[in-house]
């Protein structure tokens, strides 16, 4: 809740006039206290599992009543889809949203009304100025880093026997991943993952309205790179070491206790500590025209 009773105030405490946006928020958050702030995550979360994937959602179950022929060859997106025989039935898709939006409600929700303490403590602050453009892509990158190296040897660790048939199984049982299965998994891994999602929030404290981009960001990415589709238009690829869909798909793809490509955001990890030499075999193997039909095949289940 912002200590400002007036615009006026806020200026005079600002020593210059607010900019649109921070006016704004001013009218937005003056009278909202900081915890609900904080726990709007949790319609944001739920908002954005519910919309961004369902485009892709559409398609392919639109091009499947499809009829055959030359027009329906346009209109199919296998043309882009890393595994074009996995299909799913809307029933699937269905009980897949509503499982994984109870997790998420249960688990986020829980921890968003007991967290907010520790959001405090670390600094987040409500208060103006916002931050200012710069100051945002560069806390961005800084999240995405430490995210991504954290997350890669959490998803290691799920990865071993133990943590794997316990926990990380659920998040496998699709082996061909789609957008609404990006957070579909079991509420210990959703409250694991929390941790390196907001190490780097905690490390370098930023903006509420940051934060709440932060976590929109993170779980787009999610999205994406469990879409199940590998578009040569996606502006993602303009990222550099950007992994993608093609690179996690394959992780979904050779299944089981795959000890390949684990890095959720970029791909150097998994290069530096080896962990993609099937994956580069296999796009090496792709290239090289090795792979086709059975031989493809039995060469996953060998990796």
């Amino acid at each position: 809740m912002l200590p400002y009773a007036t615009a006026a105030e806020a200026e005079a405490a600002l020593g210059r006039a607010m900019t649109r946006a921070e006016a704004a928020w001013l009218r937005y958050s003056a009278f909202v206290p900081d915890h609900l702030l904080y726990c709007h995550n949790v319609a944001i979360l739920l908002i954005l599992y519910t919309i961004a994937p369902l485009p892709l959602a559409l398609l392919e179950l639109r091009a499947r009543a499809a009829p055959d022929g030359v027009a329906a060859a346009v209109m199919r997106p296998s043309t882009y889809k890393l595994q074009p025989r996995a299909q799913l039935s809307p029933a699937a898709f269905l009980r897949c949203y509503l499982d994984t939006g109870r997790v998420l409600l249960l688990t986020v929700g829980a921890l968003s009304l007991v967290s907010y303490p520790a959001v405090k403590m670390v600094g987040i602050r409500t208060g103006l100025p916002l931050p200012s453009a710069g100051e945002v892509a560069a806390q961005m990158l800084v999240y995405l880093l430490v995210e991504d190296y954290l997350g890669y040897w959490i998803h290691r660790l799920l990865h071993t026997r133990w943590g794997y048939h316990n926990i990380h199984r659920v998040h496998h049982e699709f082996t061909a991943p789609f957008g609404y299965a990006a957070p579909y998994a079991h509420w210990a891994e959703v409250l694991i993952l929390g941790v390196p999602a907001f190490t780097g929030p905690a490390i370098v404290p930023c903006h509420m309205t940051t934060l709440w981009l932060w976590f929109v960001l993170r779980h787009l990415e999610a999205i994406d790179i469990h879409s199940g589709f590998n578009f040569p238009f996606n502006p993602t690829k303009l990222i550099p070491f950007y992994g993608g869909a093609d690179h996690h798909d394959y992780h979904h793809r050779v299944g089981g206790q795959s000890q390949s490509n684990f890095s959720s955001v970029f791909t150097f990890c998994d290069y530096l500590y080896g962990t993609d030499k099937g994956y580069r075999y296999h796009k090496a193997s792709l290239e090289k025209g090795l792979l086709k039909g059975d031989n493809k095949t039995k060469l996953l289940k060998g990796v």
